[in-house]
């Protein structure tokens, strides 16, 4: 194998890929990625058993073909230390060496022969269809802020997408919950379009955000019970899905919330931030006085002191009383795209509703504290 390759073209696809490489794996081959030219291209897999990702780049000039795998985290150190634009020459000295040439820098990497690189099955039986990559994107960045880290209920540690039907239209529906708050979010889509309900592992979202966040146009997406692929911009990543039922998440939306909460969000996100200042841990709870035009937020930490702030609010009701954990406030204002952020309350022990004006395809849910 030897071929010569842009940099920053190999850089940018190893940084793909490197997401997904362990760094503690009792397998070392999986520390490292597969190379393989062949056809003109030059083609990077990662996979963890899990999730594969593989993607194809053109090189500069293909003298020799041929397949190996080396270290992912140091081939993708070296490259990005090398200056930008610059020519890369790799080329197969031996079946566990390769040698990486740079203008002056010169180096020598181990590696172990591409037979020994597991490759799961890349197979998915499912008709496809496609997306905007950036509104999947927003959906996903609005619902990931709900997932569990609760190992013991691993159908929580994920986004659960499925269809939907609302007023004869259909939605790729996204929805998140640690069972303290929940986050859901929609994207219309051609009711012909089938989609096996399932719940995207944590590992395989943020990877999939990396690789939206740097692509517009279309995303192409197929799935069964047991896995999904995607395919964006010449790279495809395939990943199990979590096994399990995903609560009927359906109970657990508020229904007669009356009292209705407005305030700027801006005001409020940054009043949050500084009355919590007294307090590191963000779960000691956050107090909310609401009245007619006040909101005052307050936070008391014995062992620190105490924060107290007034801002502006529109408030449909009478005085209540209500405490949340702030971090979750903040998630979702971080979210919300309106100016005003809009909070529907029952009473100071039941869960809160929040909207957003410029998203009727998202809404949040936030369980109160006791303090």
């Amino acid at each position: 194998m030897e071929f010569t390759i842009n940099r920053d073209i190999f850089l940018k696809t190893l940084g793909n890929a490197n997401g997904i490489i362990e760094k503690k794996t009792t397998l070392p081959i999986l520390s490292n990625i597969l190379i393989e030219a062949k056809n003109s291209k030059i083609k990077i897999t990662a996979t963890d058993l899990d999730i594969i990702y593989f993607e194809e780049v053109s090189p500069n000039e293909l003298k020799k073909e041929g397949s190996t795998t080396t270290s992912a985290s140091i081939l993708y150190d070296i490259l990005r230390k090398l200056k930008p634009n610059t020519m890369v020459e790799l080329s197969l000295q031996s079946s566990n060496k390769i040698k990486l040439v740079s203008e002056n820098s010169k180096f020598n990497l181990l590696c172990l022969p591409a037979d020994n690189f597991p490759l799961p099955d890349e197979s998915v039986s499912q008709e496809s269809f496609e997306v905007p990559t950036q509104k999947l994107l927003k959906l996903l960045n609005k619902t990931k802020i709900s997932i569990s880290n609760d190992e013991t209920r691993h159908y929580l540690n994920g986004i659960y997408l499925h269809k939907t039907k609302l007023e004869n239209k259909s939605f790729l529906c996204g929805v998140a919950t640690d069972s303290h708050r929940l986050s859901s979010s929609s994207l219309e889509i051609d009711p012909k379009i089938h989609i096996e309900p399932i719940i995207l592992p944590k590992k395989t979202i943020f990877q999939l955000i990396l690789l939206l966040e740097q692509s517009s146009g279309t995303i192409k997406i197929s799935n069964n019970k047991s896995k999904i692929k995607f395919e964006i911009n010449g790279g495809v990543l395939i990943s199990k899905v979590i096994d399990g039922r995903f609560p009927d998440y359906s109970k657990v939306i508020p229904k007669n919330n009356d009292k209705v909460l407005q305030i700027k969000l801006d005001e409020f996100r940054n009043s949050i931030e500084r009355v919590s200042t007294v307090s590191s841990d963000r779960k000691k709870g956050l107090k909310m006085t609401l009245s007619k035009d006040v909101l005052q937020l307050s936070v008391n930490n014995p062992s620190s002191g105490e924060g107290t702030e007034n801002i502006n609010a529109k408030f449909n009701s009478s005085d209540l009383n209500i405490s949340f954990n702030s971090r979750y406030l903040t998630d979702i204002a971080s979210q919300v795209e309106n100016e005003f952020i809009i909070i529907n309350l029952k009473d100071s022990n039941s869960p809160v509703l929040v909207n957003d004006l410029s998203d009727k395809n998202s809404f949040y849910v936030v369980m109160p504290m006791k303090i």
